[in-house]
Order: structure tokens, then C-alpha cells, then sequence
């Protein structure tokens, strides 16, 4: 396959002209200011429009893609010490939710009295709930459109008793450890006196098996990570030339974080509203991190977060781990 060369004046062909923006003018400004780092970076959370979401439960089934059936398998074996552990009656805040299948195939054990589904990709995530709710008509559902990256701000309609914080899949691992500190005092905060948190932490391991899972060999991770820059077009009414792009991702052990990166096939110029940036033939945007942590290393941050009494299970090979924690009383 060849690919398109873009002019030496970085002039763009007028076949492309920027789109009409849909984010506000915050979103933008705040987009803007990763393009035009030193050292591009965007947000994950600007992976998951509804394309993204689509693509990442894509991703959840290959073989490559270790995360999502070795957390599985942990719950299948331990369920009833994670059941007992979390006991019945909670209000289920799922982070994150997707397509909300993590959560349900847990209602069972779980026996949630309120199922909180939270996603910043509000379309997908309704119409995920719309089907939940025709399976479990007993439990009260409810979705919301937030950012908690931005911060965990909870409507009333959730309830304040037995608030069982469900974050799976490492999706935490998205955060810095500084970062997710921060996050996890945040959880704590809206947890309550008698709330807690359940959450998939991926280890450290074997090199090769973390760059295959993030590089996979059909190249649907690829398809996910550039996806997004045809999200930044919508978003900012950017024009950015997806062809022009390829994906990266790889392991760094220094950092102990697999970085996902989209680098420029070409030097061009892309333009969004209200700027411009020209980026050079191999320069790239960062657009993900997946920190990697010991168990010990994390109920450290737990406990750092004031979560106390954890219960930590692993698969056989220790690649993952599931820990449960309950919030320090105040």
C-alpha cells in the first residue's frame, strides 16, 4: 500500500477541509493543549467514542489480550470469597462500564440492591443498560454520562449506603501512580463509612507478552488507538489524515508502563479549531499508558488512598490480580 504525500508547504488539498467541532470550547481547549506539547499527548479517554468502544471489546477477545479473560477466570474461581468478602445489598458503582458485561456476569454473586453504570461514551453505554435492564428487572439501573477523569461527582439518585466502587480490567493502570492516588482518595471520598473497592490490577511480567498484547497481530489494537484521531476530528474539527498515521506499543520497563504512541507516516500539517500543528515524518502523540504494578506496590497505593483491609487474588501464573479493600472509617 502507498500513502498519499502531503505537500512541502504543509498546504492541506482542499478535499479536506476541517469539520464542524462538536466538544465545547473546554474540551477543545483541553485537546489542544496535548497537540501542542513539546511531546504530543491526548487523553484515553478520547479512545472511546462509540466506534472505540466497540473496538476495545474487540480487542477483550483476542489471544493476545491476556487482561480480560484472566480477571475472568480469577471471579470464576473465587467468586464466593470475593462474594463474601463484598457481602450482598451494595450499590454497585461500575467505572468505566462498556458494554456492562464484567458487572453482570457478577450480579449474581454479588446481589447488588442499585446497578450504577458510569462511561464517558453516554450512547454506547445506554443501550448496553437498556438490555441489562430486560435481564434484571429487580435491580434499580442507572447510567451516566461522566468524565471521572476529571472527577467523581455522584448524583443523588445513587445511593449512599454499602457503595461498592467496581473498576476492572487495570483500567487504573490508565493513571500515573501519582495520579491514581489522587483518583483512589476521590473513590474513597464518595465510598462512605461502609463502602469499599473492587479492582482488576494487571502485574508485571514477561516483556514479550505485554507487547503483544498491546501490538496484537491483526492489528485491531491499531485500528483502536487510530480510531481516536478520527474522534479528534469530530471533536475538534481537526483534519487529521488517519492514513498518515501508525500505531506503536510496546512495554517500558523503566517506567514499568506499556505506552501506546500514533506516529506520523509523513511530515504534515494538521489543523483543528482554533489551532494548527506540523508534525514531522516519525514524530508521535501519546496517547496511552498502562502502568504495571506488584501486589504489594498497589495495596501500598491503596493504603495510601485510605482503603484498608485488602483481599488479593491471582491467577496461577500471578499475571493479574483482583483485590478487594474496604474504606478507613474516618
Amino acid at each position: 500500500m502507498t500513502f498519499a504525500q502531503p505537500s512541502t508547504d504543509f498546504r492541506q488539498p482542499a478535499a479536506r477541509p476541517p469539520l464542524k467541532a462538536t466538544a465545547t470550547p473546554a474540551t477543545i481547549a483541553e485537546v489542544a493543549q496535548g497537540l501542542l506539547a513539546p511531546s504530543a499527548w491526548t487523553s484515553p479517554k478520547y479512545l472511546y467514542d462509540a466506534l472505540g468502544s466497540k473496538l476495545f471489546e474487540a480487542i477483550c477477545v483476542l489471544p493476545e489480550y491476556y487482561p480480560t479473560r484472566t480477571e475472568a477466570a480469577i471471579f470464576a474461581r473465587h467468586g464466593a470469597d470475593i462474594a463474601a468478602a463484598v457481602g450482598p445489598g451494595s450499590t454497585l458503582v461500575d467505572l468505566g462500564a462498556g458494554n456492562c458485561a464484567k458487572a453482570a456476569s457478577l450480579f449474581p454473586l454479588l446481589q447488588p440492591t442499585q446497578y450504577v453504570a458510569i462511561d464517558i461514551s453516554y450512547d454506547f453505554l445506554s443501550e448496553s443498560l437498556g438490555r441489562l435492564r430486560q435481564r434484571f428487572p429487580a435491580i434499580d439501573m442507572l447510567g451516566l454520562g461522566l468524565d471521572f477523569f476529571s472527577g467523581l461527582d455522584l448524583p443523588e439518585t445513587v445511593r449512599d449506603s454499602k457503595r461498592l466502587f467496581f473498576y476492572p480490567g487495570s483500567s487504573i493502570g490508565n493513571f500515573t501512580p501519582d495520579q491514581a492516588i489522587t483518583f483512589l482518595r476521590q473513590v474513597r471520598a464518595n465510598a462512605g463509612g461502609d463502602g469499599g473497592l473492587l479492582i482488576g490490577v494487571d502485574l508485571i511480567k514477561n516483556d514479550a507478552v505485554l507487547d503483544a498484547a498491546y501490538d496484537d497481530a491483526l492489528g485491531v489494537t491499531a485500528a483502536f488507538n487510530l480510531n481516536m484521531l478520527r474522534h479528534l476530528n469530530t471533536l475538534l474539527g481537526a483534519d487529521f489524515d488517519v492514513r498518515q498515521w501508525q500505531h506503536h506499543g510496546f512495554f517500558n520497563p523503566l517506567e514499568s508502563r506499556v505506552e501506546m504512541h500514533l506516529e506520523a507516516r509523513s511530515e504534515q500539517l494538521v489543523r483543528w479549531q482554533g489551532g494548527q500543528r506540523r508534525f514531522a515524518k516519525g514524530e508521535r502523540i501519546h496517547t496511552e499508558d498502562s502502568y504495571k504494578y506488584t501486589r504489594a506496590s498497589f495495596v501500598g497505593l491503596l493504603e495510601q488512598a485510605g482503603f484498608a483491609a485488602a483481599h488479593v487474588w491471582t491467577d496461577e501464573q500471578n499475571w493479574f490480580a483482583v483485590i478487594h479493600a474496604r474504606a478507613i472509617r474516618d
